[in-house]
């Protein structure tokens, strides 16, 4: 696992490894209490922003949640990824040879 530093990842926006980094720290509780509902939140964040392994982690998570749960970290999701939305990938030009 990444190590992650908490208070640096609350003070910058991580990235898409360092969303999955941090649904790993809540999920296993590493340094924290175990919270799935933080971990669903990172895990679904990663995900949507292409993380190979995020949408089965946060699949696994799930299974141990209740609905309301699940309701509640899709929310948080959503609000973070308002606030924080991610950069659109630079266009890149092609040119045809002439």
């Amino acid at each position: 696992m990444a190590d992650i530093d908490m208070t640096a990842a609350s003070a910058e926006e991580p990235d898409t490894d360092g969303c999955f980094g941090l649904g790993m720290i809540y999920s296993a509780g590493a340094g924290v209490a175990v919270d799935l509902v933080q971990a669903h939140k990172w895990f679904n964040i990663a995900a949507m922003r292409g993380h190979a392994d995020a949408a089965r982690l946060r699949r696994e998570i799930a299974e141990q949640m209740s609905d309301s749960e699940i309701g509640c970290a899709q929310r948080a999701a959503r609000d973070w990824l308002k606030i924080h939305p991610q950069a659109p990938a630079p266009v890149m030009e092609i040119r045809a040879a002439a």
